[in-house]
């Protein structure tokens, strides 16, 4: 054992240069920077992670669309320039505001899966004709502004305002309007699980009063037939919207709407129906050919334009349809022959 120290001690003194400099170089490699670097995509059928009661089986199968993203250090960001799939994608894009940290961005990019699945619910059941009641309506504190300064934090659920609760953001900002500039408004907030009251200044930025936060709803409903939905804890953000929805319409109703094929797709659920546009479409697009899908389904607008255009560029065997609302969409599929 002491050879071994004494050997080790010699080595040190010998190579101390060279490996003061792999150090350095490590730490200088391994550094982080501000973006995520987008390496390639994929699909991961939904069927194990949503169940519906006695829910029916499809012969085919729905594929929510992803990227595969490494993080963000010197290396993968000079890579990032030598190999032409791989692209960069700053860490601002998912900001709304500079002073936010990455915590106010995961718990925005967790509440918005939540919401999405939400918003999954209400559609599918709405358009299954199955009972659908909402139990619980939380108004939670997305970002801060950065013109203003406010006590409230991203994570605070809004119980009240001066003791005042309202069914939508509409009628809260309706409440803030009534207010002078410089009036102070008492917000009843639940922080991690404990009630406390915090005080808000209203103000003004671009002619809006304002009190320096953005907010976001979250319904949870009852259905019968009961669901269950549970993504990885890895898994986040609202762009499996669509295929939540259809998979879950698809085990409410005696006819299936996936006639046997697979199908991928991607794009939010929005509250009126519409499918919202997403990024990394081509990378989702390629995951879903390579994976062998059938058809991907692909929010319209540039979303759309631009599957096309890879698909012609990269000469990809997969039908691409356009998604504009879940109720077109729906009825695209089951007029499939």
């Amino acid at each position: 054992m002491k050879d071994i120290i004494t050997a080790m001690k010699e080595f040190i003194k010998e190579e101390y240069k060279f490996l003061l400099v792999m150090l350095i170089l490590f730490i200088v490699l391994t550094y982080p920077v501000n973006y995520f670097i987008v390496v390639g995509g994929g699909i991961s059928d939904v069927s194990s992670r949503i169940q519906v009661e006695n829910g029916y089986k499809s012969k085919g199968s729905y594929n929510i669309s992803y990227v595969t993203e490494l993080e963000g250090t010197v290396t993968t960001y000079l890579l990032s320039y030598l190999i032409p799939t791989w692209e960069r994608d700053s860490m601002n894009d998912y900001k709304y505001t500079t002073i936010e940290t990455p915590s106010d961005i995961q718990f925005r990019s967790e509440l918005d899966l939540k919401t999405a699945n939400s918003t999954a619910i209400y559609w599918a059941y709405t358009l299954a004709n199955k009972e659908l009641k909402e139990t619980k309506k939380d108004l939670y504190v997305i970002a801060r502004t950065e013109e203003i300064s406010s006590s409230l934090k991203v994570g605070d659920i809004i119980e009240s305002m001066d003791n005042n609760t309202y069914n939508s953001i509409e009628e809260y900002r309706n409440y803030i309007n009534q207010k002078e500039v410089g009036e102070e408004i008492t917000v009843k907030v639940n922080r991690k699980g404990k009630e406390r009251e915090e005080k808000v200044k209203v103000q003004l930025i671009d002619d809006t009063k304002v009190i320096g936060v953005v907010l976001q709803y979250l319904s949870e409903y009852e259905t019968d037939p009961k669901v269950n939905i549970k993504f990885n804890e890895e898994e986040s953000g609202p762009s499996g919207g669509l295929i939540t929805t259809l998979e879950i319409y698809n085990q409410l109703t005696k006819k299936d709407t996936t006639k046997g094929l697979k199908i991928a797709g991607t794009g939010t659920i929005e509250k009126d129906g519409t499918i919202g546009t997403i990024g990394g479409i081509e990378h989702k697009l390629l995951g879903a050919a390579s994976a062998k899908a059938d058809i991907f389904l692909a929010p319209s607008g540039k979303n759309y334009e631009d599957a096309l255009k890879y698909k012609k560029e990269k000469k990809l065997k997969i039908k691409v349809i356009e998604a504009k609302s879940i109720e077109e969409v729906i009825k695209t599929l089951e007029d499939l022959k």
